[in-house]
């Protein structure tokens, strides 16, 4: 690993190889689709009317066109004729045909079924729900408006940035001349978040017009794009290997792969690798990779610093449910805040879609003798109880097959519970868990893999599990438990209590794996507690216990589940470090999944791993009743697996402008963030780069040592450095430290919501040691 400076040029192969695929930029930017002659494209182009639904009253026409840059879509109004708004294609989540959201189920008729569809998008931006005037019309927008979201994705990541380049410079083309003067160079240049002294640019525009014209085109702008993407660092680390004519042959790649990435690779894998990136075919008959090849190879899967092995599922699934981590929401129903934000079914949606497997019902009395669904004692809307169900079976198993489990929170009345448990059963079917797996009593939770497919409702219980082995169960009717203050949902709503909740035998029964009681000590759940009961923990309490009981904490945490959620002071939907309650063994630590902040992150990084299953088979000192680890002090044991993590920071690319003023250039700062237990956790930083968001280079060296590995994760964060204020959030990215692949590797960047900036990376050089 070396600091990079130099700048060799390219050989003639390389030229030629670079002319014929800039010329191809426009071309791949159609090539997003087999769009040429495409019949759903060319609609989407021609554009078209459509009923653009808000309520029941508001329903008005809206022409709408897809851009020929094949990602924005823009709509007009049809009495003005002015443009109304602008989306783009990468911000949608999801188009969904039919009555499917809670907006067309309550202002449209049932007759209009075919011809509606819903165009849903990431983060917080509103549905828009639509009407096409015929059911043919409906299938073709549904049918481009798939095709292109598609294409865009399946792009590598060198496409997304060329075909993000092209579109800037579409932009800078004011008077769509296909020539670009010198004003519209500068413009570009500002637009794609550099910022160049006046002389520099007028330096550059020279050099590139050679025919002395006053205004690049053809050849020019393409010798003026060469100049603007070349990669200095991409050029050291290549003429480093290229060994064989100025190229690189398969040993040569080998060499590579063996002595920076530190993989266990064959020349097989070398030459694997050539036929599937190289681009020129040449040199991909000499079994040569040129360093367009070895660009695209760095930028493929295969070059992305998390572990491509840890992306399916790779982890023994077949242990008890306590063995796991367990990606957990808490009042998933919400969109919002706590106290007068929406609830809505598409919460719950987006959070299954996350590879959530426990999600949280908090179920009251409703109108029409049907339970609803809302953060009681508040302003929030209600949302019906069988919706929300339909919802849950349609999205559980899109993400994750692993099973999902359902918390209640129930203040209905005996009449309406049972309700919920008609629900339940009619709507989930078999895939609900209505009785222990096996003809006899289970001793301890079963597997995630026993359960793919499955639901399992945590709630209260009006009798014990083993009955449901005997005819007491028979005997039982409606009866009264007792509430406790750790069962979370009075305490947090200020609800008086009564002391007891009638509940119905019909839901009690349905409540088989999560019984929910409460917590009176460590020493009271070893004597009383069976494995198939658990409780919930208030977030300050579980805090106190893992400071100061840790120990005793993991060994009640490896053959029962515990709960945590965030206290009742969050009503901005605010979080909590997760991590010191995974430091303890706790399995489900519901966090308010609907909020952007850097505990979602680390609950995005920690899940991603593992086929994001939603399932994180906990270390085996988390696992075993007489462990002896405790996060804080950290005595020593087999957790002390001490690395040096040796980075170098070297460079990003197309970084986005985080200001809304046009002339605003980022200055990024990288950081970079190690959470674990607390001797591992930690924070580095790089120096700002002034006025550079499009090819920042720092080229720093760090190192920092981590004594648990197997509980740290690493936080990459990007900020636009501000002297006087706080800093500005530009994308991040978190992972396991586990994850981690040696070498030089890039990594994407995600957005606040945790969704991926599409051209947006940074190039890191990573080496993990073991410390002597």
């Amino acid at each position: 690993m070396q600091c990079i400076r130099r700048q060799p040029t390219r050989t003639k192969s390389q030229e030629s190889l670079y002319r014929a695929h800039i010329k191809t930029i426009a071309r791949d930017n159609m090539k997003l689709l087999v769009l040429e002659g495409d019949q759903d494209l060319q609609f989407l182009m021609n554009g078209g009317n459509l009923l653009k639904v808000r309520s029941e009253t508001w329903k008005k026409t809206r022409y709408y066109k897809l851009q020929e840059d094949c990602k924005t879509m823009w709509h007009e109004s049809k009495k003005t004729l002015k443009t109304k708004q602008t989306f783009s294609i990468e911000d949608i989540e999801e188009v969904r045909t039919g009555r499917h959201t809670e907006s067309l189920r309550k202002n449209t008729k049932e007759a209009l079924e075919g011809q509606v569809f819903s165009i849903l998008f990431k983060g917080r931006q509103k549905n828009l729900d639509l009407i096409a005037s015929t059911e043919e019309e409906a299938k073709k927008w549904v049918s481009g408006l798939e095709k292109v979201i598609s294409s865009l994705n399946s792009l590598s990541s060198q496409q997304k940035t060329e075909h993000w380049i092209y579109s800037f410079l579409r932009k800078a083309d004011k008077n769509l001349d296909n020539k670009m003067s010198l004003k519209e160079v500068k413009s570009f240049l500002k637009d794609i978040n550099i910022e160049v002294h006046e002389d520099y640019a007028e330096m550059l525009f020279k050099k590139c017009d050679e025919s002395n014209g006053g205004f690049l085109e053809g050849n020019e702008i393409e010798h003026f794009y060469k100049i603007l993407t070349k990669r200095e660092e991409i050029d050291i680390i290549y003429a480093e290997y290229a060994k064989t004519d100025g190229l690189m042959s398969a040993n040569d790649l080998l060499n590579f792969l063996l002595t920076e990435q530190r993989e266990e690779a064959s020349q097989n894998d070398a030459l694997q690798l050539i036929e599937k990136y190289e681009l020129d075919e040449n040199a991909k008959t000499k079994q040569q990779m040129t360093q367009d090849g070895f660009l695209m190879y760095l930028n493929q899967p295969e070059g992305l610093i998390f572990n491509q092995a840890h992306k399916s599922v790779y982890q023994d699934m077949n242990q008890p449910l306590s063995h796991y981590f367990i990606s957990s929401s808490h009042n998933t129903y919400l969109m919002e805040d706590q106290l007068k934000g929406p609830s809505s079914t598409e919460a719950y949606i987006k959070a299954l879609l996350k590879g959530c497997r426990c999600v949280e019902l908090d179920c009251w009395d409703g109108s029409d003798e049907e339970p609803v669904i809302y953060h009681g004692y508040t302003l929030t809307s209600k949302i019906l109880f069988k919706d929300v169900i339909k919802a849950i079976k349609e999205y559980a198993f899109k993400t994750s097959e692993y099973p999902v489990i359902l918390s209640l929170e129930n203040h209905c009345g005996v009449e309406q519970q049972k309700i919920m448990a008609q629900h339940l059963i009619s709507i989930l079917g078999s895939a609900l868990v209505t009785k222990p797996l096996g003809d006899q009593m289970p001793t301890c939770l079963p597997a995630p893999e026993e359960l793919k497919g499955r639901f399992i409702v945590k709630g209260k219980r009006l009798d014990k599990l083993e009955n449901a082995f005997s005819d007491e169960s028979k005997m039982a009717d409606e009866e009264s438990v007792s509430e406790e203050e750790d069962d979370e949902g009075d305490e947090e709503n200020n609800e008086k209590k009564s002391g007891s909740l009638k509940l119905a035998k019909e839901l009690s029964d349905i409540v088989i794996y999560c019984k929910s009681v409460p917590f009176h000590g460590f020493e009271d759940s070893r004597e009383k507690q069976s494995f198939y009961e658990m409780a919930s923990f208030k977030e300050g309490k579980a805090v106190k216990l893992a400071e100061e009981s840790a120990t005793e904490y993991i060994r009640h945490n490896t053959d029962k589940l515990s709960r945590i959620y965030p206290g009742g002071m969050r009503t901005d939907s605010s979080n909590y470090n997760p991590v010191p309650m995974w430091n303890a063994g706790c399995q489900i630590v519901a966090l308010n999944f609907q909020t952007p902040c850097l505990e979602m992150d680390l609950n995005q990084g920690l899940f991603y791993q593992n086929g994001r299953s939603g399932y994180i088979l906990k270390p085996s000192y988390l696992r075993e009743r007489d462990s002896e680890f405790d996060p804080i002090t950290l005595t020593k044991g087999p957790w002390l697996k001490t690395k040096t993590l040796h980075l170098m920071v070297i460079t990003a690319q197309q970084l986005p402008k985080v200001s809304k003023r046009e002339s605003a250039i980022v200055d990024p700062i990288v950081k970079v963030q190690v959470y674990g237990v607390p001797a591992d956790t930690t924070t580095i930083q790089t120096s700002y780069i002034k006025n550079n968001g499009f090819n920042p280079m720092w080229n720093e060296n760090f190192e920092l040592e981590v004594c648990v590995p197997d509980l740290a994760l690493v936080r990459f964060l990007i900020e636009d450095y501000d002297i006087t204020s706080n800093n500005e959030f530009i994308g991040q990215y978190t992972l396991p430290f586990n994850s981690l692949k040696n070498g030089y590797r890039h990594m994407p960047l995600l957005t606040q919501d945790g969704n991926l900036l599409s051209s947006a990376r940074l190039f890191v050089h990573i080496m993990v040691t073991d410390t002597e």
